[in-house]
């Protein structure tokens, strides 16, 4: 089944960072529900609430592969610094809905290639 991509407005957070550009990345991944799956850990853990927990880079894939795609994600804030990330901006679902968000993401290491933990509040 093929999905019509969503309209993505980027940060101007990133111009000469690529870390801020892979936090960037992996908001409008977990927005869109399209990933890298090497860019998680094996162990990598989403608390998507207070009480919700996903557990595993194939848990997090086959969640983000179920959700709707949005038609537009705007994201104002995408930074990093050693081993931490965060995002925030704001998703617009085809019936209009809008949802802001903010994503904290823990590093694997100092270069920010791959996440270890998310946490997502909306």
């Amino acid at each position: 089944m093929s999905r019509e991509r969503a309209e993505i407005i980027e940060s101007a957070d990133c111009g000469n960072s690529p870390k801020n550009a892979f936090v960037q990345t992996i908001a409008i991944a977990l927005e869109t529900g399209e990933a890298d799956p090497e860019s998680f850990a094996p162990t990598v853990t989403w608390d998507t609430s207070a009480t919700d927990r996903i557990e595993g880079r194939t848990a997090l894939i086959e969640a983000l592969e179920a959700r709707a795609m949005p038609t537009k994600v705007v994201i104002e804030h995408a930074i990093s610094h050693g081993r931490v990330g965060t995002a925030t901006g704001e998703t617009i679902m085809a019936n209009g809905h809008r949802r802001r968000f903010s994503h904290v993401l823990t590093f694997t290491n100092n270069k920010a290639t791959t996440v270890a933990t998310l946490k997502s509040f909306s």
